[in-house]
Formats: structure tokens, sequence, C-alpha cells
């Protein structure tokens, strides 16, 4: 259970995102404030957690393509993501976003060497992919949209391949404790041109709030939680057990912005849970028959 706890944690506090941003309500565009989200959480995280020798390991043979693909898709999910939001709500954008990432996780599972999706995966990503099924019906947590399903898929696409990417780093020596922080930092100064082009929102005490919470509390803690857990999981199952941020999106939703979802949408929840508690687990090991 050591590795699961932080990455249970991680996507807990991942699935405060949402919530806040609707919350806080700043007009402020999406692709600016996941800007600012990264360029702060990733300086904090590059001032805590980077180490001279771990970011020469970032350059040893096989890791400098796994960095780049991560900076990329970094990028790719805190701009689909934080726009999904805007356009369906937390609920919905959460669900849709981490409803992808298993299917995406198990595809990545049977692509990299070495891994293979168990049958406890398989069961247990069934059960909470259907629970999001059942989010996303007529009734269910969310309003619909076309464009902000889409790009809700988009960023569960990236972020079940910068897990991927996370566990590529470690199998090739890259100390993920510079990973994590050059992967942000980096894909905060990819998107950073948009400040100059939209900073409305931004400069307010809820925007300045905003940009605290996401940037320390769920990018400063987050990501060292979910580097701690990642490296002893396969990439199926951390994807699975990622489903956590929708289930605290989706309470949340309820607690602070008056959302209700009706019946569909609490039997969604209780498949999601019992999908996580069956990843979660650790099975009974088999006796052993070897003298």
């Amino acid at each position: 259970m050591k590795p699961v706890a932080p990455v249970l944690m991680a996507a807990a506090l991942w699935g405060t995102v949402g919530p806040a941003q609707i919350r806080a309500d700043t007009g402020a565009h999406p692709v600016s404030l996941g800007a600012a989200r990264m360029l702060l959480g990733g300086l904090v995280l590059t001032a805590l957690m980077a180490r001279p020798a771990g970011l020469r390991s970032l350059r040893l043979p096989g890791t400098r393509r796994w960095l780049v693909v991560s900076v990329l898709v970094t990028a790719s999910f805190q701009v689909c993501f934080l726009q999904a939001v805007e356009r369906s709500g937390a609920a919905l954008a959460t669900a849709v976003a981490f409803g992808t990432l298993p299917a995406v996780g198990g595809v990545c599972g049977r692509l990299l060497p070495g891994e293979r999706p168990s049958p406890r995966w398989a069961a247990g990503t069934a059960c909470a992919v259907a629970g999001i099924g059942l989010l996303l019906l007529p009734g269910g947590a969310g309003r619909a949209d076309a464009l902000g399903i889409a790009y809700g898929a988009a960023a569960g696409a990236s972020f079940g391949v910068y897990i991927a990417a996370t566990e590529e780093l470690g199998a090739r020596g890259a100390d993920l404790d510079a990973a994590a922080p050059v992967s942000v930092l980096c894909a905060g100064l990819l998107v950073s041109p948009y400040l100059l082009i939209a900073p409305g929102g931004l400069t307010t005490v809820p925007g300045a709030a905003l940009v605290g919470w996401l940037g320390l509390g769920t990018t400063a803690l987050g990501y060292p939680l979910f580097t701690r857990g990642v490296g002893g999981l396969g990439a199926a199952t951390v994807g699975t057990l990622s489903l956590t941020e929708p289930l605290v999106a989706t309470v949340l939703g309820v607690a602070l912005l008056g959302e209700r979802p009706g019946p569909l949408a609490a039997a969604g929840a209780a498949l999601l849970l019992g999908g996580l508690f069956t990843v979660s687990v650790p099975g009974r090991r088999r006796a052993s028959t070897e003298p």
C-alpha cells in the first residue's frame, strides 16, 4: 500500500482544481491560468526538489526524449483540462478526463516493455469507467458540451502519457524528483506567451488566490506525492487510482457549487469507488509451492 497512498492523496488534491476554478470565478482565460499555475508551481518545485545530481540524471542516454514528451503532455493537460472545466463544469470535465485515463494507461502498459495490466486492473477499471459513464448520462453530474468533452478526453489522454513517460524516465535512471519540476516549469514556459495575450483576471485578489492554490497546493504539493508513488506502480494501476480525482471533484461540486447529482450520478460514484477499491487493495499472495 506504500505507493498507493501518495497517488491517492495527489489525486485528491488535483480533484480540487476544477471546483476552485469555478468557485473563484475570476474570468481568467484557462490557458493563462494554466500557465500561471505551472510557472509558480514549477519554480517552487524546482527550488525544493531539484538537485544538481538529479538534473544531470536527466541527460542520461534515453531520458531526453521522454523528458520532452513529459513537458509536452504536461502543457497539453493544463491547457485542455482547464478549458474543459470552463465549458462543461468541474464534475463533468474531471469525469471525462479521468474516465479516459485508465484506458490510456492500459494501452501504454501494453506498449511499454515489462508491463502487463492484471485481471484486477481490468475488473477495477471496468467498474470505474462504468461509473464515469453514469456520471455523463443526462441527469448525471453536469452539463454536456461537445467541445468541453473533447477537451476533457484530450486532457485524460495527455495525463495517461505523462504517467507512462514518468515511469520510463525512472526506468532509465532519471531522478524523478528532478524530472517533475523540470517538466512543470518547462511546460509553463512553453505556454507563458498566453499571459501577455490574455492576462485579465489573474491580477485580482480572487485570481491571485486561485493561482496560489493551484500553484502551491495542487502542484507544488501534489506532484511530489504523485512522483513518490508512481515509481512503485504500473501505468495502468496509476491511471485507475487517479480516478479519485473525479470523485473528489463531484463531492466538492455538491458541497461548494450547489450541484445536485441524481440517482444515476450516485450509482456512478459507487461504481467508481468500487473500482478504486479493487485496484488499491493488495491481493492475497499465493503460497509458494517451491521447496
